[in-house]
């Protein structure tokens, strides 16, 4: 399957594509650049946060949802300061409340779960990691320009602010990946704990929320692609990653990008891609 053709008019020059066979455990791959490490940015909330709960459930407290699923009543962003980040994550009043995307909440989740381990994240979420899925700061390898900061290229650093300042391990974003890493990682943390089927069946029972098990599932303008079944649930990042899981068909697809290489506040061709792409890949599937 030709991928290059995708990259024509898009600001950004690296892509790279799976499609996943959870049935099979069997996964296959298409990359224009072979062995790039893609900043996976907010993919690293479910492959943090959602894997925590489903390898370690005896950690998990009602509360914990409100958090995994943006509904606690945390801002959705803003500037944390280096050295007292954690107090000010602590300082909100955990209430639920309508959904609201928030890294803040990720990073409270974070905190809530370290406290009660005794572990840090890290720890706790990498029992089924590929190892070509790493935190940034171990990142030796090639990763595309994702930005700029400072007047510099951002590249083999993470390009969220405040993952940056916070300058180590963190569940909103900061892993990355090659897509093999990435494919690879989602088949084994199935065939540890069975997610595919645990979102499935928390689908069915619910209420119609947009997050479910920390999962966020296609609206109406789906980014997912054409060719989806009811039951489909992924996450996006912002540096133009995404994956998706028909929990029917127990099968889905990653798309990563560094789509925010030359500028980040124009999403058009970013969602066109995704979406093209996207349907492509269910054919492929």
């Amino acid at each position: 399957m030709p991928i290059e053709k995708y990259l024509k008019a898009q600001n950004f020059d690296c892509l790279a594509v799976g499609v996943l066979d959870f049935k099979t455990s069997t996964y296959k791959t298409r990359e224009v650049t072979p062995d790039l490490f893609f900043d996976l940015a907010s993919l690293t909330k479910p492959l943090t946060l959602s894997s925590v709960k489903f390898g370690h459930p005896k950690l998990w407290e009602k509360d914990f949802d409100l958090l995994l699923n943006h509904q606690a009543g945390l801002p959705d962003w803003g500037r944390l300061s280096k050295n007292n980040w954690r107090e000010e994550l602590l300082s909100f009043p955990l209430k639920k409340s309508p959904t609201l995307y928030s890294d803040f909440g990720a990073l409270r989740l974070m905190l809530e779960l370290e406290k009660k381990s005794g572990k840090s994240l890290q720890e706790l979420a990498s029992f089924y990691w590929d190892k070509d899925l790493l935190f940034w700061k171990d990142l030796v390898k090639t990763a595309p320009v994702t930005g700029m900061r400072k007047g510099l290229p951002i590249t083999g650093q993470v390009h969220d602010d405040n993952a940056y300042i916070i300058d180590s391990f963190c569940s909103h974003a900061g892993l990355f990946g090659t897509i093999g890493g990435v494919c690879k990682s989602l088949i084994s943390l199935n065939d540890k704990t069975s997610f595919v089927g645990e979102v499935t069946q928390a689908l069915k029972k619910g209420k119609g929320d947009r997050f479910v098990e920390g999962m966020d599932t296609p609206g109406e303008k789906s980014l997912a692609g054409k060719g989806h079944g009811l039951l489909t649930f992924g996450h996006l990042g912002f540096t133009g990653t995404s994956f998706w899981i028909d929990g029917e068909k127990e099968r889905g697809h990653v798309i990563l990008t560094n789509a925010t290489k030359n500028y980040w506040y124009d999403r058009r061709g970013l969602n066109e891609l995704r979406r093209q792409l996207g349907e492509e890949l269910w054919k492929w599937i």
